[in-house]
């Protein structure tokens, strides 16, 4: 009796390790991955844009350039301006629930977006007909953002988001007034413009501040880095570069002459790609 109780406990533990071992092992659950919590990182990407500049004088020398007899001034002129861009981005993230996250983020970029425009005229219409151009540039040097991010979670890797705030970066500004058509003419007693060398000239680099607004997507490759792709719109204040006659030795003491080259608002998108790291 002793034995066939024996054997069937043998037989029992052999038939349950077998149907354990038939069994699929289970994997140990993932933690739940979170966004919450501080990150820093990086960013290269490219901006381009369109702007206009306009032309106005300053006294009454050169307010002598825009009278309708003697040509109406320089018009006004639009170009296209692109380049690279490069920085840091620095931020905080609170995922409020399984499916939406709230944040703010500051960056700061290098830049090399630039272009340059320029615009000609006949000075003297209806007697000498000189030709004057007018070539200005415009660069943004580099640009920071204090924005605000709201995010929604299809999955819990996946970030997409709207984002918006304050700009603001350093525009520099470069121009000049140049009689191409081989004969000197005088404005007036505060500038000699004299055959193919500026007469009028400037330039300037001012802190600029306006808005910004864009959208992106963020995936989280761990739970400490992620990668993200960006687009945001740009609108920094509008400006004016005064430009000076240059001074000639005949002038005297009379005060130069000054005209001004008004730019509307130094507006640029930006397409940027980064990646973060969570602390």
């Amino acid at each position: 009796m002793n034995r066939l109780l024996l054997r069937s406990l043998v037989l029992f533990a052999l038939f349950s390790s077998a149907q354990a071992a038939d069994m699929p092992m289970k994997a140990p659950l993932a933690p739940a991955l979170s966004w919450t919590g501080f990150y820093v990182g990086g960013n290269v990407g490219g901006g381009w844009g369109n702007q206009n500049a306009s032309y106005s004088p300053n006294d009454p020398n050169s307010a002598e350039l825009f009278t309708a007899a003697n040509g109406g001034g320089p018009p006004s002129t639009s170009f296209r301006s692109s380049g690279a861009l490069a920085g840091i981005q620095v931020g905080y993230n609170w995922q409020t629930n399984r499916s939406w996250l709230v944040g703010v983020e500051t960056d700061l970029d290098w830049s090399s977006i630039k272009g340059s425009g320029s615009s000609s005229y006949l000075v003297f219409p209806t007697s000498l007909a000189l030709l004057a151009v007018s070539p200005i540039d415009e660069q943004t040097l580099w640009f920071g953002t204090v924005r605000g991010r709201f995010g929604y979670l299809p999955t819990q890797n996946l970030l997409a988001y709207f984002t918006g705030g304050f700009a603001y970066g350093d525009i520099k500004h470069t121009g000049s007034y140049i009689n191409t058509s081989g004969t000197p003419f005088g404005v007036g007693t505060g500038a000699q413009c004299n055959s193919d060398v500026p007469c009028f000239t400037g330039s300037s680099s001012s802190i600029a501040v306006g808005w910004t607004a864009g959208a992106g997507l963020e995936y989280a490759v761990s739970q400490r880095v992620s990668i993200k792709a960006e687009y945001l719109y740009v609108s920094l204040g509008s400006t004016s570069l005064t430009e000076t006659a240059v001074a000639l030795p005949f002038l005297g003491s009379p005060p130069l002459s000054t005209l001004n080259a008004n730019f509307d608002h130094a507006n640029f998108n930006v397409v940027r790609v980064g990646s973060n790291f969570r602390f």
